[in-house]
Formats: structure tokens, C-alpha cells, sequence
């Protein structure tokens, strides 16, 4: 395992880290199973579990905390909120009125007094930096977060918190989470330059594109992955993007059988080859998908076989641009570019 610095953090994590959202009801995983995941992850020298308060409604963070108990010292802990809990319209955002509670929520369920990274889901227009920022600083401040930082912010808002935190004399976002793949490399374009310019830790979710870079969507088979049967849209090979992700995906796999590695080893050694990007998240749904996102650990790519990557896939692109999760609201809501 390769271990890099968080940011300006002086916080050393590993390349790999482990994503717990397949924890639970999502992943349909049992608790001996996540505690056997966890146990060989950190054998491994995996030292980051990241999770979220949305994920399986606050069910993969009871799970984490059970796996983890008596070892919390070990593992540098991070989780999320702003995503809706709930129907209830203010069980979500990014208000103080909202972290405070969201944030005691996360740590009675991980069953711990403080987490060492905090992250704000997505980006929320109703609330203004400051009122965010403020929170995050305070609740830091207390001791129940560490550091805390962003996931799935445009660039353009990476920048104005920064602007924000300098100020209105607040702390700022130390970290990054954003979507990141050989399919989906439009953060080279923005978001990397922003987060390398300000020193923020970036972890990549997503590195293996939701399954399309496992190794086991090809040309001629069935897709019969978990992410299919309840995101179909996201697989159907007659939608032109997922057509050209899966032509892509053959020419990757020549690249990868000639360079005598694995898709996944192909798939996150190009992540982790960023100079801007500190480590992937894998986010296992089983012992065989750890050992063999595992495998990559020590994968270094050579400039050939990250040149022939250029070739397939154009830098800075994304092969599926409306998957993106980072859209500025005003391309989703009519009414608000309209006078």
C-alpha cells in the first residue's frame, strides 16, 4: 500500500481508501460481511473508511461503527451530509441548523466522539458560504470534526468557499471528493487545477465508473451487475454514451491485456497517477471485489500505457456528461435563467 499526504493536512492516507456506500441495504451486505471487508481492508493497509449519513439511511454508518469498534485510533474516519434524510425539508443542506444535528446523527451511529474528515455532500444554493462554513468551523472548534471538505463541488464554488473561508476569517475545506474515471475525466479540465492551486486533498469516488471499468462489462455479455438492476439507464448499450463507454471500454481492455494487468489495476493505477489526486475510493460489495480492487495497490502505470489512455479517452472529457452530479442549478431549473 501507498501512502500519500491529505492536502496541507499532514494527515497520511492510503492511495486506496474504502468506501463504504455498498454497506448495508444498497450493497445488500451483512454485518459479518462489512466487519470481514473492513478486517482485510486494514490488514491490507487501507487506514480511510469514508461513508455517509445517506447511505442506506444511516445504515452503513452503524455498520462501519461496529467493524471499527476498538480500533477507531487506527483508521482516519470520514463521513457526509447534505443529501435529504427524510421528507422533512430542512433534514438536509448545508445550515447550521442541519450539520449540528446531521453531525451528532453520524456519530451516535458510528459510535464514536469526533470524525476526522467531515464533508459537505453536494453543494447546497440555499445556503451561503459563511452560514456553512461558520457551522463546520465551530463544530470543529468543539472536537467533533477534525478537518472537513467538499464532495462533488464545480470548480467555480471550490474557489468561492475558498474566497469565502479567507473573508469571513472562518477555517476552510481541506479536502475534495470528486467523481473521477477513465470515462469521466471532465475534472482535469477544472475542478484538479482549483484543488492542486489550493492544496486540498482530493479523494475520487467512482474510480471504476460505477462497474463499467471492473473488468466484466464487455462486448457480447449480459450486464448483470448490482448498479444495473437499479440504475438501468445508466447500462443500456442502445443510449449513444453508453455506447461509446462501452467501445471505449474494449479498447481499454486491449491496453490493459497488453500491459499484463487487470481492468480494475488499469482502471485505479490511472486515478492514483494524478499528481492532483490523493487517493480512490473502492466501495466493495464483497471479500472478491476487495481483493481484487486490492490488487492495484501498487500499480504504477507506465507513460505508454497512460499515453494510450489519452488516446482512447480525450483528457479533461467525460464520456457521460449528464451523469455529472456538479451541474450549476440554473442549467436543471428553467426558472432561474429566465427573467
Amino acid at each position: 500500500m501507498q501512502y500519500r499526504t491529505l492536502g496541507r493536512t499532514g494527515v497520511q492516507v492510503s492511495t486506496l481508501a474504502l468506501g463504504a456506500m455498498n454497506f448495508g441495504k444498497i450493497g445488500r451486505t451483512t454485518q459479518d460481511e462489512v466487519t470481514a471487508i473492513v478486517d482485510v481492508a486494514l490488514e491490507a493497509g487501507i487506514n480511510l473508511i469514508d461513508t455517509a449519513d445517506v447511505y442506506g439511511g444511516g445504515e452503513s454508518e452503524e455498520m462501519v461503527g461496529k467493524a471499527i469498534a476498538g480500533r477507531r485510533e487506527d483508521i482516519v474516519l470520514a463521513t457526509k451530509a447534505s443529501l435529504p434524510m427524510g421528507d422533512e425539508r430542512n433534514h438536509q443542506g448545508g445550515s447550521r441548523r442541519w450539520l449540528v444535528t446531521a453531525l451528532d446523527d453520524s456519530l451516535r451511529r458510528l459510535g464514536v466522539d469526533h470524525v476526522d474528515l467531515y464533508q459537505i455532500h453536494r453543494w447546497d444554493p440555499r445556503a451561503s458560504d459563511e452560514e456553512t462554513l461558520s457551522a463546520l468551523t465551530d463544530l470543529q472548534r468543539a472536537g467533533k470534526i477534525r478537518y472537513f471538505g467538499s464532495s462533488t463541488f464545480p470548480a467555480y464554488r471550490i474557489v468561492q468557499a475558498q474566497w469565502a473561508a479567507r473573508e469571513h476569517h472562518l477555517s476552510r475545506y481541506a479536502t475534495e471528493q470528486p467523481s473521477y474515471s477513465i470515462l469521466q475525466r471532465g475534472i482535469e479540465a477544472h475542478v484538479l487545477p482549483v484543488t492542486e492551486e489550493y492544496g486540498l486533498g482530493v479523494l475520487a469516488w467512482s474510480p471504476l465508473a460505477s462497474g463499467w471499468l471492473s473488468g466484466a462489462i464487455r462486448e457480447g455479455r449480459e450486464i448483470t451487475s448490482n448498479r444495473s438492476a437499479f440504475m438501468p439507464q445508466r447500462f443500456d448499450t442502445t443510449v449513444p454514451a453508453n455506447r461509446a463507454r462501452l467501445e471505449a471500454v474494449e479498447r481499454l481492455a486491449k491496453v490493459a491485456d497488453e500491459a499484463g494487468l487487470t481492468m480494475i489495476q488499469l482502471a485505479l493505477g490511472f486515478v492514483t497517477a494524478h499528481p492532483g489526486v490523493t487517493g480512490a475510493l473502492i466501495g466493495p460489495r464483497t471479500l472478491d471485489h476487495l481483493h481484487s480492487q486490492l490488487a492495484a495497490a501498487d500499480t504504477v502505470l507506465s507513460p505508454d500505457v497512460l499515453d494510450a489512455i489519452d488516446a482512447i479517452v480525450v483528457p479533461g472529457t467525460d464520456l457521460a456528461a449528464h451523469e455529472k452530479n456538479d451541474t450549476p442549478p440554473a442549467l436543471l431549473d428553467p426558472s432561474l435563467r429566465r427573467r
